[in-house]
């Protein structure tokens, strides 16, 4: 008997995790916040290099939105919280609704 046999709990928490919808954190352009600001929320608050920054800062100036972290509701939530706290528009996206 296989330890990964159907209704065992490693493989129906394996399942339900799949079925789960990745959701995605975008932050939104702003006429606020200085890009120089939006690298640092980024490196403080997502661990991102200044180069994986950067990109992303760039892509919310100049294509109005960069999706900066996708997976689990929870920590999407985490995420989208603590970049709000730092002043930044922020939405969560979920991939049911793309």
């Amino acid at each position: 008997m296989s330890t990964h046999e159907q209704g065992s709990p490693s493989s129906a928490g394996a399942t339900a995790t799949a079925l789960e919808p990745r959701w995605h954190v975008a932050v939104l352009n702003d006429p606020v916040n200085l890009m120089s600001y939006v690298v640092l929320v980024f490196k403080k608050v997502l661990g991102f290099s200044e180069t994986e920054a950067r990109r992303h800062m760039l892509e919310v100036h100049e294509q109005g939105r960069s999706v900066v972290w996708s997976g689990a509701r929870e920590r999407a939530e985490h995420y989208a919280f603590a970049l709000q706290q730092w002043h930044l528009t922020v939405i969560l996206e979920s991939d049911e609704a793309r």
